[in-house]
């Protein structure tokens, strides 16, 4: 397996200015991650978790210090040089599914297609591909209200694969699951690391960081400590 760096974070700080005060989210900031990593973000409320997935997803950028990433500095790009990369490089899931209510599953997945420049029937086929990938060949139809919670969660899991992004970024994808749906989900994601994706999740729950091979502590803006789990769960 090729371990080269793939994130390199260099001393990320981050701070929001609310009138006079200035809030600290996060302070100097030092972490590498290797193509095909499977690394969980930890942390309390309020210590940096979203932060520092809005600055590795480059839906934001550092106060200071520097990110690259495949080699290109993201930290002083303008918003659309990272809407590029957001777009060519990560694949993003969320907690909430971010689905679009009037669309089909097979239109919501095809969406980053259309962004990227796609022909429509080679936006329609990469979009069946990938949905039957997650095991909904036979929901491609049906709007995110016809599906269960699962079931959505696995459309927003395709949109974020069908563009072939080298990183999947993950913000608490179980958190509107049942107990039972999110070990279906997380054994997706085992799925999808084999592949060879780079998977970064930032989750509150225990149970859910232990799929994960390095678990990344945050508090209070900085890394408390670093775990390597030898026996991650599949």
């Amino acid at each position: 397996m090729n371990m080269e760096t793939m994130i390199s974070l260099d001393k990320i700080v981050k701070n929001y200015y609310i009138g006079s005060i200035t809030v600290e989210a996060l302070r100097s900031i030092d972490i590498d991650i290797k193509k095909n990593e499977y690394v969980a973000i930890m942390g309390p409320s309020g210590s940096g978790k979203s932060t520092l997935m809005n600055l590795v997803g480059a839906l934001d950028t550092p106060t200071s210090g520097e990110y690259i990433l495949n080699g290109t500095d993201v930290s002083k790009m303008d918003d659309d040089r990272l809407a590029e990369i957001r777009n060519q490089e990560i694949g993003f899931i969320f907690q909430t599914f971010n689905l679009l209510p009037r669309y089909t599953a097979l239109e919501n997945v095809m969406l980053p297609l259309i962004y990227a420049g796609v022909s429509k029937s080679e936006r329609a086929e990469k979009a069946k591909h990938t949905l039957e990938e997650v095991g909904l060949g036979d929901r491609m139809d049906h709007k995110p209200n016809e599906l269960s919670g699962g079931q959505r969660q696995r459309v927003a899991v395709a949109r974020a694969l069908v563009n072939n992004p080298s990183i999947i970024l993950a913000d608490e994808p179980t958190g509107n699951l049942d107990s039972k749906t999110s070990v279906d989900i997380m054994k997706l994601f085992g799925q999808i690391h084999e592949r060879g994706n780079t998977i970064i999740l930032v989750t509150h729950e225990e149970s859910i960081s232990r799929y994960a091979h390095r678990i990344i502590r945050l508090l209070d803006g900085e890394i408390d400590k670093v775990e390597i789990n030898k026996n991650p769960k599949k």
